[in-house]
């Protein structure tokens, strides 16, 4: 893995990069923590996170975007933020949804709206995507604050039930967000 060409990009504190052999185990970790992974339907083996990985890594490879590393400025893998498509059967897709997973040691720290808006900047600019969607469980509310942070809105009639999510899961309703390409509409 080490070495694949890819777009990087970087903020003022972070470098959002291809993923390194070297990001598995704390991904792994992070996928395996209750507290990263509340808001998900079921925390991940580690085949699973790594299986995870290997679609990410074969995304960039095939489309040239996809969910980035994210590395702190100490050196640390801290998660992802990035694009990934939202092919699952809706009335908003298929779309480019933006996402981020990030350790429970990196929260707090504003990484998620900070890498998120240069992935967003990245998506309009040099992808030209109209339009960039987020969802989450209603119940996310911290995921939500970063979705509005980063100037997302909301409207509550796009609220909808996740084809994933199985029925009567408390993680079922979804809220949805929104965010144009500036100029766009």
């Amino acid at each position: 893995m080490p070495g694949r060409p890819g777009p990087e990009l970087r903020t003022e504190r972070l470098v959002l990069r291809r993923w390194q052999a070297r990001d598995r185990a704390p991904f792994a970790a992070m996928n395996a923590d209750p507290a990263v992974m509340e808001f998900f339907p079921s925390m991940l083996t580690r085949a699973e996170s790594d299986a995870f990985v290997d679609r990410i890594e074969a995304a960039f490879d095939e489309r040239g975007w996809g969910l980035w590393a994210v590395e702190i400025p100490d050196g640390t893998f801290a998660g992802y933020v990035g694009l990934w498509p939202a092919v699952f059967e809706a009335d908003f897709t298929p779309a480019v949804e933006i996402g981020w997973r990030l350790a429970a040691s990196a929260w707090g720290n504003g990484y998620a709206p900070e890498a998120a808006r240069e992935a967003l900047s990245f998506g309009f600019d040099e992808m030209g995507f109209d339009e960039i969607l987020s969802f989450t469980s209603v119940l996310n509310l911290k995921s939500q604050r970063v979705m509005q942070k980063i100037g997302m809105t909301t409207d509550p009639a796009d609220d909808f039930d996740h084809p994933n999510v199985p029925d009567g899961h408390r993680l079922k309703r979804h809220v949805l967000y929104r965010i144009a390409r500036p100029g766009a509409r």
